[in-house]
């Protein structure tokens, strides 16, 4: 890539758009004329500030500064670059061009870092998508050496501190880069679900929902205990698959986000607030960054207050819901994140919050009642699989402090759920991920028997049920009956599937 009798050079450099790193070509040209740095190829202005930082960085580090005039041109010029990765690219073409280091070994590397004014090499975002991108094209990435480095296999990854090690060339300049075990804060508590007391309907709730990956809403009373529930949710579910961690390891990465409780297998739990944007929840932004649903793939989104929500904010998790992803559109192009997600919201039954409640009343006029209520149906209902209502426990109960079920005797039955499903599934030839549509036509696929086919074209007919609602049904029944190590879908199960559906059957 490189031509030094004209005095020009080219190196490997890398520019994020969305959560992939899209190849970049660094050129820089020399010649007479008014000395000075020219960029060109689309940049913006993280890109154009680079000149200052790149002057400083080659005066502290000792190198000359060209009397030329340097043209520095970002290819293709047809995409536009942003973030403040191009420093390194752009400094070591300035100084292979001006022969002030050695060239060998730069043609194979792909350089990404940030310069300090005193020459030191300092940590971008997004450095999985970098690896991913390094690894595919089989070059050696460069970048800074730091203690957040993730560790991923089959890529050549080397780092250096300071720009004027360089003088020794890439390879004597540079080590390998190990990455770090991940880091627990020990002093976070450890959640368990028998700190909820008394709540063993939604508990119950709680295991279907993580066994069948089914969405989940809570309604209840303040000082009920939703929010308790939700935080321990991740405790119940799986370690992350391999192939579902690198994703959201590269979607944290580019937003630069702690990674430390993914590297450990944890999965991620976002819960953002009700004054969040669309841009903010499903993406968006100028450069475009994943939003919320993205940040949670894999793990756990909790609305928390969901009926504070703004209502066109909540209609645009609809589409991601059914297809796992969020493609968002802009001029200079379209960008796919994925967003496989499990919802777990959680509400007031009306802005007073006592709506119901045996001891306090509500204080609500019915037009506000039924404007809070508006949010928590209609097609984004018809998405959400089980809606539970939660009470406030006995105040005997919390004294005594009986506990329920624990988190280990509820991950015992989703891992028990699972399980059976993907050797169920497996008998039928077909994948954990394969996912019914969302028709009619796939009822039958699910394994009802007589009785439980009866009772819920019954459900059908007295709750307006829609197609997408019966499946809805099917889908919890389902998942019930895996817990039980079932074949069939037995009438208990459609009945309890029922329960399970509460205010959103009132479609």
């Amino acid at each position: 890539m490189s031509g030094r009798a004209s005095r020009v050079f080219a190196v490997h450099a890398a520019c994020l758009k969305g959560v992939e790193a899209h190849p970049v070509t660094v050129e820089v040209s020399m010649s007479d004329g008014i000395p000075g740095i020219t960029l060109v190829g689309m940049v913006d202005s993280s890109i154009m500030e680079a000149r200052g930082r790149i002057r400083c960085a080659l005066r502290s580090a000792g190198y000359d500064i060209p009397r030329k005039h340097i043209t520095v041109n970002l290819a293709p010029g047809d995409m536009r670059k942003t973030g403040s990765g191009f420093d390194v690219p752009i400094a070591v073409a300035i100084l292979v061009a001006s022969g002030q280091i050695p060239c060998e070994g730069i043609d194979d590397c792909l350089f990404v870092g940030e310069l300090a004014l005193d020459g030191t090499v300092n940590h971008v975002k997004g450095e999985v998508a970098f690896q991913l991108y390094a690894r595919d094209h089989h070059l050696t990435l460069v970048t800074s050496r730091s203690g957040d480095h993730v560790p991923m296999e089959g890529v050549d990854h080397v780092a250096f501190d300071h720009i004027g090690m360089l003088r020794l060339g890439v390879r004597d300049a540079c080590s390998a880069v190990r990455g770090n075990p991940a880091r627990i804060d020990s002093d976070i508590p450890t959640l368990d679900f028998s700190d909820v007391l008394g709540q063993d309907m939604a508990k119950r709730g709680m295991v279907i929902a993580a066994a069948g990956n089914l969405g989940m809403l809570m309604i209840g009373t303040p000082g009920a205990g939703k929010t308790m529930l939700a935080k321990r949710m991740t405790t119940i579910l799986p370690p992350l698959e391999e192939t579902v961690k690198q994703e959201a390891l590269c979607i944290h990465s580019v937003v630069g986000e702690p990674i430390d409780r993914l590297l450990a297998g944890e999965r991620p739990f976002r819960c953002p607030h009700h004054s969040i944007s669309s841009a903010g929840l499903i993406g968006g932004g100028r450069p475009v960054r994943p939003g919320e649903i993205s940040l949670a793939h894999g793990g756990v989104l909790h609305l928390d207050e969901l009926g504070e929500f703004s209502a066109h904010v909540l209609q645009t998790l609809r589409q991601p819901m059914e297809s796992g992803r969020v493609r968002i559109v802009r001029a200079d192009g379209s960008y796919l994140f994925p967003a496989r997600f499990q919802l777990l919201a959680a509400s007031n039954p009306c802005p007073c919050g006592y709506l119901g409640d045996r001891e306090v009343v509500c204080t609500c006029a019915p037009a506000a009642i039924e404007r809070y209520r508006s949010k928590l149906s209609g097609p984004l209902a018809d998405r959400i699989d089980i809606c539970i209502d939660v009470m406030r426990p006995d105040p005997e109960l919390i004294v005594r402090g009986d506990e329920g079920l624990d988190t280990a005797a509820m991950g015992a039955l989703v891992e028990r759920g699972r399980a059976y499903r993907v050797w169920r599934r497996s008998r039928s030839g077909l994948r954990d991920t394969d996912t019914p549509s969302r028709t009619s036509g796939d009822i039958g696929s699910y394994g009802l028997d007589e009785k439980s086919e009866r009772i819920l074209i019954t459900l059908a007919h007295t709750s307006s049920l829609t197609a997408r609602g019966m499946v809805r049904v099917c889908r919890i029944a389902r998942t019930i009956a895996d817990i039980e190590e079932s074949e069939r879908i037995l009438e208990r199960h459609m009945l309890e599937a029922s329960m399970f559906r509460g205010r959103l059957t009132d479609e």
